[in-house]
Parts: C-alpha cells; structure tokens; sequence
C-alpha cells in the first residue's frame, strides 16, 4: 500500500471553486480531483510509471501487430 504525503496548496478563489464544481460533477471530492487531475498530467507527459494492468492491457493491445 503507497503512503500519502500531505502539503498546503494555495489557489485563487475562482480557481478553487471551479475545480470545487469540476469534482461534484464527477462524484469527487476536492481532493480526490486534484489526484485525478494530477494523475493524469503525469501519465499523459510519461513520468509515472504503468500499473500492472496497463502494462498487461498494451501487452495484448500489440500481440496483433
């Protein structure tokens, strides 16, 4: 099981509310959307490494080829 770090983030008023609405929309909390979104950014830019079944999933994905 992975620990989590805690830290203080300040955002602009503005900011925090649309993301406040952005996670509601999603069933999400606050926090929970910024893991999310946070998540995603480091997949997307290849600085997090694949689970276990991404990387099974992409091993199948190319069988085909």
């Amino acid at each position: 099981m992975s620990t989590k770090k805690s830290f203080v983030l300040r955002l602009n008023a503005e900011m925090y509310e649309s993301l406040e609405k952005w996670a509601e929309d999603e069933y999400r909390s606050t926090n929970g959307q910024l893991e999310w979104i946070i998540s995603e950014a480091l997949k997307k830019a290849g600085r997090l490494k694949k689970t276990k079944e991404e990387r099974l999933k992409n091993k199948e994905d190319n069988k085909d080829d």
